[in-house]
């Protein structure tokens, strides 16, 4: 379980004026209902990402987790880019106490870098880094996966790799999606929230939710 209780966050601008993306609201993420995230760009849904995993910290109101929780995948910044990918992935397999040899045959496996992986990380393509990321991520057993348009980068195999993996880990993992591509949270998820202006609006089915973001756009 995530439970947001009465969580606001603001970041102050330039003019001195605060900019909420989430604001007083009270939310629970149950284990077993895959989740989307649909709002327009500049909404937070990046930020709402960070706040669940616990990269960042609300500005008021409490986060409540009772589950093992991914970082986001498919966000930058979450490996190391002075370490190698091997380096990277012993550093997290060790935090997350996870069978390195496993994790190791995983991650060649998938991202099929091979050399490159004993290669510093900040002179990885934008690709290669993608493939590294959500490689790390899958490779240990999160009770939630936080995904942040992981299907955005990357060539034709990485995301039919990608969508089969997330498939695998739908049968005994959570999702929560954010994502512009609607056909993906159609194809994971069993519901959607809406973020617009700092509040989660809930629809009673997934395809409602879906109606109403569309409507956004031209609003």
């Amino acid at each position: 379980m995530i439970r947001l209780d009465n969580v606001s966050k603001r970041f102050r601008l330039s003019t001195g004026a605060f900019k909420y993306t989430l604001r007083e609201v009270t939310y629970t993420f149950n284990e077993g209902v895959n989740t989307g995230i649909l709002g327009l760009n500049g909404t937070g849904k990046s930020t709402l990402l960070k706040l669940l995993c616990g990269s960042s910290y609300p500005s008021s109101g409490h986060i409540i987790r009772t589950s093992s929780i991914s970082w986001p995948v498919g966000l930058g910044g979450f490996v190391v880019g002075s370490l190698s990918g091997y380096q990277n992935l012993r550093f997290i397999s060790r935090i997350y106490k996870s069978d390195y040899k496993k994790d190791k045959a995983f991650v060649e496996d998938f991202t099929e870098l091979g050399d490159y992986l004993y290669e510093p990380v900040k002179t990885y393509s934008s690709g290669m880094r993608a493939k590294l990321n959500f490689a790390l991520s899958m490779s240990i057993g999160f009770d939630f996966y936080l995904v942040d348009e992981a299907f955005s980068v990357g060539d034709a195999r990485f995301k039919e790799k990608g969508q089969k993996i997330f498939k695998e880990k739908a049968k005994n993992s959570t999702l929560i999606i954010v994502s512009h591509n609607v056909g993906n949270i159609s194809k994971f998820c069993t519901k959607a929230l809406i973020l617009d202006q700092g509040k989660f609006l809930e629809f009673s089915t997934l395809s409602d939710s879906v109606a109403y973001y569309n409507t956004l756009g031209k609003k």
